[in-house]
């Protein structure tokens, strides 16, 4: 077996290669570089659920970021389970081919019980009082507190929210080197978020995300020379291309001014009420999950949303088999944004009626995704002492809610989802042994077979075909 990293760079596209990121061009360089077809939807979870088994959302029933829970008559995103994933994953692979075999699991999605032999994910403490206190999840138990003994706490608040920094991704690249170094796993997967965020904020061509670059290729640095200390192959690829927007499409609102969305009223406020409603919109970047509850409003409602600016295309039972989403987890309908738009979770029509949360960073009760929490509220006079004041507040015991997050949707610039109309707009593989990699763009579902060659170079059940790769290890 050959130990291999693999380092999941959000966002990277071969069109940032170059002067910015001389320790991933001098990779690609020496190795191979390869344009990577994305699935749809193009987010983080269904995407990564699909480079760990090699199948479709159809199959590894990651259809987005969240989903509506029939059963639970509830919306949620940002799960950690890794029972909501199906199919066989590339450890259990792995370790059927050598029994020695070992993954450590640096913050990739769906990490917590699974099959990896270690772990690591964001899990912040959730106090009675309203605080939110920065930690993670880490299997087996004692490695968090062994992380965080040698880094400090996990950065939470600049992992995600409007305080997100470098910081976050160094920590997570310093702790996957530390347990290479102490558990020397097989296979390391490592996920780091950085570039995400200023592409979201202000867009692709926007002079600033050369600095994002320069420090995410400084990080990913550290792990290539680590790499070299025990010769390990190093993989380097992302899951989407983020595309410049300038138009937020609420779906949601079309839906409530036809009647088809239903809300429930608590203290002045007004929450969705997925249950009660005909219809809704599970809003994902650029791709929404339309939920329909009677078959028969099945057209009206694929009609109104056909007529909405911003939609590029409504997709029914056929066309969702063609994209690998026909699901049971699936909206009845689901519709990509133009590449030029995107698609809020907003429902209420009058902001002064929007729920307590919505103008705070609460990715597990909103309805949908929601980059409006990487921005502080311009019209805070001061944002710092706003800040400090509420956190002053909940140190000393007080409820206090963190409400300094606008509902101007008009401030993101960037936005992912769909497919990229040009490729060179879209993800990347990149490998320290080109001669392992296929000629031509490789497929996301090849990804699984293409990790293991590396790992399994030597195995003449891995020498498979690019055409045949897909399919030996779905």
């Amino acid at each position: 077996m050959q130990s291999t990293i693999v380092i999941n760079v959000v966002g990277l596209t071969s069109r940032m290669l170059g002067s910015n990121a001389p320790n991933l061009s001098r990779l690609a360089a020496k190795g191979g570089a390869r344009t990577l077809n994305a699935i749809c939807p193009a987010v983080t979870c269904s995407v990564q659920a699909t480079f760990l088994t090699g199948l479709l959302p159809n199959d590894h029933g990651v259809v987005a970021n969240g989903w509506y829970y029939r059963d639970l008559s509830e919306i949620w995103f940002w799960r950690q389970s890794a029972a909501l994933v199906g199919g066989e994953k590339i450890w259990d692979v792995a370790k059927a081919r050598d029994g020695d075999f070992t993954c450590a699991n640096m913050f990739w999605w769906f990490n917590m019980y699974s099959g990896a032999d270690f772990g690591v994910t964001p899990r912040p403490i959730y106090r009675a009082d309203g605080q939110k206190i920065p930690d993670c999840y880490a299997s087996p138990g004692e490695l968090r507190d062994e992380l965080t003994k040698n880094f400090g706490p996990f950065p939470l608040f600049s992992f995600w929210g409007p305080a997100t920094t470098i910081a976050s991704s160094e920590w997570i690249a310093r702790a996957a080197i530390h347990v290479r170094i102490t558990r020397n796993p097989t296979l390391t997967l490592i996920y780091l978020p950085h570039l995400d965020y200023g592409l979201q904020r202000v867009g692709p061509n926007d002079p600033s995300i050369a600095r994002d670059l320069r420090e995410i290729d400084a990080v990913c640095g550290e792990i290539i020379a680590d790499a070299e200390r025990d010769g390990a192959n190093v993989i380097v690829l992302s899951e989407y291309g983020i595309m410049p927007v300038d138009r937020p499409v609420h779906l949601n609102r079309e839906l409530r001014r036809a009647g088809f969305l239903a809300v429930r009223e608590e203290q002045g406020c007004e929450l969705l009420d997925a249950g009660a409603s005909a219809a809704f919109a599970v809003a994902d970047h650029q791709v929404a999950h339309i939920y329909v509850r009677n078959p028969a409003r099945l057209d009206e409602v694929r009609n109104l949303l056909a007529s909405v600016q911003g939609v590029d295309q409504v997709l029914g039972p056929a066309e969702k088999s063609f994209f690998g989403l026909d699901h049971p987890r699936s909206g009845e309908l689901v519709v990509l944004a133009k590449s030029d738009s995107w698609f809020s979770y907003y429902y209420w029509l009058d902001d002064d009626r929007a729920p307590d949360f919505a103008r705070t960073v609460e990715i597990h009760r909103k309805p949908g995704y929601d980059p409006v929490e990487l921005f502080i509220d311009p019209k805070l006079r001061h944002p710092k002492l706003s800040v400090g004041w509420r956190l002053a507040k909940r140190k000393l015991g007080f409820r206090a809610l963190m409400d300094v997050i606008p509902l101007d949707d008009s401030l993101v610039k960037g936005s992912h989802g769909r497919i990229t109309d040009d490729p060179a707009d879209g993800p990347v593989f990149l490998s320290s042994k080109g001669v392992l990699l296929p000629e031509g763009t490789i497929a996301a579902t090849s990804v699984k077979g293409l990790i293991l060659d590396h790992i399994f170079p030597e195995g003449a059940a891995f020498q498979t075909s690019a055409k045949d790769r897909g399919r030996q290890y779905a």
